[in-house]
């Protein structure tokens, strides 16, 4: 990691953050994701009934007065809508991991998960990263600002090459895209509320049954689609009585322009993940991220279904700092009790 030519540095809370100087940082850092642009900050900042959204940057304050910003972390607060269960599911999400500067120093980097750690603390039982890219340089720094390191894969694709990008996928994963589109299956970007509410419905039914997880609303998918934060890719076909077209399965999926385009939530088939990567090769996305894929070590379906389309394991982990052990042992055994109740 180069060293940082700063003299001093400061931290400012999000109505502070200079708007083009952070959408410079995006474009410049290794570590940028979607999750961590001003864009994504809005977004959550518009579903106050859903989450307390949050962002710190760190500005430096360099040689002859110029200031930039080096560093900047985007997050929410969020909990399950019962009343009970409140208490012991309130959680600070970071998604994608702090947007870094490739100069960011240790201890600009300690000073700003200091400052989320303050801000978070009082409200939530445990505050954490989801990283999709490597923060192995500063992981001194993260330690230092009372987070733990613990393992867990991201999972890359790159899409830049199409004829590539197919070669990779399994032979039999390929059968089951062609099969679908043969039995008449087609992809469509969601435009109307009634397509969004489909998608849904059929996500919905997914996570009460098997993925067993918290699910937003509906308003956040509506609000998400109209405007304009990314694509909610659907696959449809006739009905069976042949009366318009029914949806099958889909994917909402964020984007940061001209670099990556994220699997959020999915629900589907085969032809909805290959809808995705056709969709970065066709718009000139080179990466498509599928997120999380399991801790490693630990047998996982959806990890070995993701591996089916030729993508890469990361273990970028995850940095966690619990605020409340008892409270967080409480809903960590709850959500281990609901994920494996039949």
């Amino acid at each position: 990691m180069p060293a940082a030519s700063a003299t001093s540095s400061r931290i400012l809370s999000s109505e502070h953050i200079d708007r083009r100087q952070w959408s410079a940082l995006l474009g410049n850092s290794r570590t940028a994701t979607w999750f961590q642009s001003p864009e994504a900050y809005d977004f959550f900042a518009s579903l106050p009934e859903m989450m307390t959204p949050f962002a710190f940057a760190v500005e430096r304050q360099a040689h002859a007065g110029e200031q930039t910003l080096c560093a900047v972390c985007v997050g929410y607060i969020t909990k399950e809508r019962s009343a009970v269960k409140q208490y012991f599911t309130r959680r600070a999400v970071i998604f994608g991991g702090p947007c870094l500067a490739d100069d960011c120093t240790n201890e600009e980097v300690q000073a700003l998960m200091q400052a989320v750690r303050g801000y978070t603390e009082a409200l939530s039982i445990f505050i954490e990263t989801r990283n999709f890219n490597d923060y192995s340089a500063w992981r001194e720094a993260f330690e230092a600002a009372g987070f733990a390191y613990q393992p867990h894969y991201d999972l890359h694709t790159d899409c830049r090459d199409r004829q590539l990008m197919t070669s990779r996928v399994a032979e039999s994963t390929m059968r089951q895209v062609r099969k679908a589109y043969a039995d008449g299956v087609h992809i469509v970007e969601a435009q109307s509320d009634d397509e969004i509410e489909a998608f849904y419905h059929l996500l919905h039914a997914l996570y009460r049954t098997k993925v067993r997880k918290p699910l937003f609303p509906l308003s956040f998918f509506t609000r998400f689609v109209h405007q304009g934060r990314g694509v909610l890719l659907l696959a449809k076909r006739a009905q069976a009585q042949g009366v318009g077209e029914e949806v099958v399965g889909g994917m909402l999926c964020a984007i940061l322009p001209a670099r990556a385009i994220y699997e959020w939530y999915v629900v589907g088939s085969a032809a909805v993940t290959w809808a995705a990567m056709d969709y970065a090769n066709s718009h000139g996305l080179p990466l498509f991220d599928l997120m999380g894929a399991g801790v490693p070590g630990k047998p996982y379906g959806v990890r070995d279904f993701k591996l089916r389309f030729g993508g890469q394991l990361h273990d970028f982990g995850r940095y966690i700092h619990i605020s409340n052990r008892m409270l967080y042992a409480l809903g960590k055994g709850y959500m281990e009790l609901v994920q494996t109740k039949k």
